[in-house]
């Protein structure tokens, strides 16, 4: 089994970001999982399903970013996946 959490923070306020959609898609485009982040920027389980290849969207409170979305490959285990987000800027990097 493959589970994957995230952690979405706002760069430019130096805070975490609350309310925001994240969605997990698998590698034939079907929805395995979703969630809103926590006042902490957090989703502790957006999904579990087996090792492959993923999509995960994000939908940030942004004036130039209305969508960000990562394709990532995942194997056996928990994989965390932040995004560091501005209003003109964002990175994400594999997290533990």
């Amino acid at each position: 089994m493959m589970t994957v959490s995230t952690h979405v923070l706002d760069t430019e306020r130096g805070r975490p970001a609350a309310g925001v959609r994240v969605e997990l898609y698998d590698g034939d485009g079907d929805l395995v999982g979703e969630g809103v982040t926590d006042a902490d920027g957090r989703i502790a389980e957006l999904g579990d399903a087996s090792a492959g290849t993923y999509r995960i969207v994000f939908h940030p409170p942004s004036p130039f970013f209305k969508r960000v979305e990562l394709e990532v490959e995942l194997g056996e285990g928990h994989h965390h996946v932040p995004l560091l987000i501005s209003s003109y800027a964002c990175a994400s990097y594999r997290g533990s």
